[in-house]
């Protein structure tokens, strides 16, 4: 019982889940408003906590024990943890964006890959923007399965065979990372259960009411073996292959599943599996 009330909300706490998913969504929509050949990735930090802080809310990423920015900007061979810093952003670059907003003590958090257009390379532009787009699709596939699935766990393996469909154009396979999962999330930016992106032996605990967690994908165009760099957040491909990270936090409650970090609940990215996002109503 007590590991059953450390995962599930009540409905008056996922409807307090909703503001700060909002508020993420809306910063990360400028920061990949603002990624152009020639911005730094500390310009697109500013951008993010300026847009916190505006609605009320703080950087989460923050309140991590030494870290001290709004955003991890990861580029090209880097999976997750890039630190903002003086980093040019290029042509041609894939750029993940994870952030997150804490408001009254609860939290959304949210990643996105994009590819920075390069005409004068349009094979490799393509090569990335595949590879971003079997992330986050994997990840959507991920979500609309807590709308049907009995055991969290079943999500990892609805999104490795998803990508296991989908392969590289050369045919090889995409590496799915797994020193990294996804997450509970809440009065916490991240909270048991662990929320794996492949299969596992394990069950995992029920999908009810109550669940809020946050699914998110990382693939690479080589293998799954990371190293961290010397400034202890960066991690990177150990091989140099290319990498995507996708992540929405997303709340299961008594009218179905609702998106958080989606301005839409996710109807855009669940309307083509057949999936419609209920509003978290507000309690009385």
């Amino acid at each position: 019982m007590a590991f059953r009330s450390r995962i599930y909300k009540t409905a008056a706490e996922l409807q307090l889940m909703v503001q700060p998913g909002v508020i993420t969504a809306a910063a990360l929509d400028a920061v990949r408003a603002a990624i152009v050949p020639g911005v730094t990735t500390l310009e697109l930090d500013a951008i993010a906590e300026r847009v916190i802080r505006d609605a009320g809310a703080e950087p989460n990423f923050q309140l991590v024990p030494g870290y001290r920015h709004t955003i991890c900007a990861s580029v090209n061979e880097e999976v997750v943890h890039g630190i903002p810093g003086p980093r040019v952003i290029q042509p041609g670059d894939i750029v993940s964006i994870d952030c997150g907003a804490q408001l009254d003590g609860w939290n959304g958090d949210s990643a996105f890959s994009v590819v920075v257009p390069d005409p004068a390379r349009p094979a490799l532009v393509a090569e990335r923007e595949r590879l971003v787009d079997v992330t986050e699709q994997s990840l959507w596939r991920g979500i609309a399965a807590l709308a049907t699935v009995k055991r969290l766990n079943a999500v990892g393996a609805v999104i490795e065979q998803y990508i296991e469909s989908n392969p590289r154009t050369d045919g090889g396979e995409w590496g799915i990372i797994e020193d990294y999962t996804g997450h509970g999330i809440g009065r916490s930016m991240h909270e048991d259960p662990p929320v794996f992106n492949y299969r596992v032996r394990e069950k995992g605990p029920e999908v009810k009411v109550g669940l809020a967690v946050a699914i998110e994908p990382m693939l690479t165009a080589g293998t799954i073996d990371t190293v961290t760099l010397a400034d202890d957040w960066t991690v990177v491909t150990e091989d140099g292959t290319m990498a995507a990270h996708w992540e929405h936090s997303v709340a299961v409650h008594a009218g179905g599943i609702w998106v958080l970090t989606a301005t839409d609940g996710g109807a855009s990215g669940l309307a083509p599996l057949g999936v419609t996002p209920v509003p978290i109503a507000a309690t009385v």
